[in-house]
């Protein structure tokens, strides 16, 4: 009778093992098509969405991704986020503002996660940062602009003006650009703008900028990052000081940023993604957030250039890139 007893336990532990291997496989294999729309090709939105598709590898996701990229044009990013939803995408993973909005025009019902989106809220995309609302949350760009300004001042406090370029139909420029000009004045700052429609403008209105100020500051703007090589170059022949937003602009050489990862910025957002899809929450109820780490970087061909010391204590701590 126990021998018949012991038969019996060890067949149910044997049929209950099988079936949670069953189910744990089931959990693991479950697959699901991500459709990432990317406003345009450079650095930083490339860095977003190589972060992102790391991050969903590194928690187990099992996704099919289908990149589309705009190249800038904001009617093809409507048309991008239109053919996901027909397709019926399980979620959408939209770089940069342009694209979130289009892919918030596009449905309603499939989740989207946005990034590098400086002010989601200004942007329309989210009722709130704590309570997006609707399907739609992610991270944003915000950078600690105070910090970045306080750099001209600690590498040379006779700088008074402070350059920026902007491209004047990103809501996003305007609004850095608001902010960096509330904050300049208790670092003893003033902020001279210049907007540009087009990124053949960048030449000439870095060329008319740097006759009004002593530094150039270089905000997370698509239209700009997309030349920073030519801000860079430009800004050293006059050996003016610039500081980034984020380290793709310092590898663009830019001198020295203390901002955000767009690359950390896509795996944060792979993490809503897993609670989107593998964990069934709702994009309402999950709060957009900023970014949770900032690095200091600065470029060593940049600094030379400008006969900088590099023992200055900017630069300690920070990420020498050459």
């Amino acid at each position: 009778m126990k021998k018949r007893f012991l038969q019996v336990l060890s067949m149910v532990m044997v049929i209950m093992m099988s079936l949670v291997g069953c189910s744990g496989n089931k959990k693991v294999t479950q697959s699901f098509d991500v459709g990432i729309s990317q406003l345009a090709d450079h650095p930083a939105l490339d860095a977003a969405r190589q972060g992102f598709e790391d991050g969903l590898k590194e928690l187990g996701m099992n996704v099919n991704i289908i990149y589309q990229n705009a190249q800038g044009d904001i009617p093809t990013s409507l048309s991008i986020a239109e053919k996901f939803v027909k397709d019926k995408v399980d979620l959408i993973y939209a770089i940069a503002t342009p694209a979130a909005q289009t892919a918030k025009q596009a449905t309603k019902d499939i989740p989207i996660i946005f990034s590098a989106v400086t002010d989601p809220v200004e942007a329309e995309l989210v009722e709130t940062m704590e309570n997006p609302g609707g399907n739609i949350t992610g991270t944003s760009d915000l950078t600690p602009m105070d910090r970045q300004l306080k750099i001209f001042k600690d590498l040379d406090n006779s700088i008074k003006k402070v350059g920026i370029i902007f491209n004047t139909s990103e809501p996003n420029s305007q609004v850095q650009v608001e902010m960096a000009k509330d904050i300049a004045p208790t670092l003893g700052l003033e902020i001279v703008e210049i907007g540009i429609s087009n990124i053949n403008d960048i030449p000439q209105a870095i060329d008319s900028i740097t006759k009004k100020v002593d530094g150039i500051y270089t905000i997370t703007d698509n239209m700009v990052a997309s030349a920073i090589s030519i801000v860079a170059e430009k800004a050293i022949a006059n050996k003016m000081i610039t500081v980034g937003a984020e380290d793709s602009h310092v590898k663009g050489g830019i001198l020295i940023t203390d901002g955000i990862s767009y690359y950390e910025l896509g795996k944060q957002s792979a993490h809503m993604a897993k609670a989107i899809l593998a964990d069934g929450k709702s994009p309402a109820d999950i709060p957009s957030a900023t970014s949770e780490n900032t690095e200091k970087a600065f470029n060593e061909g940049t600094l030379k250039a400008l006969e900088l010391k590099v023992d200055n204590p900017v630069f300690k701590d920070a990420i020498k890139v050459e």
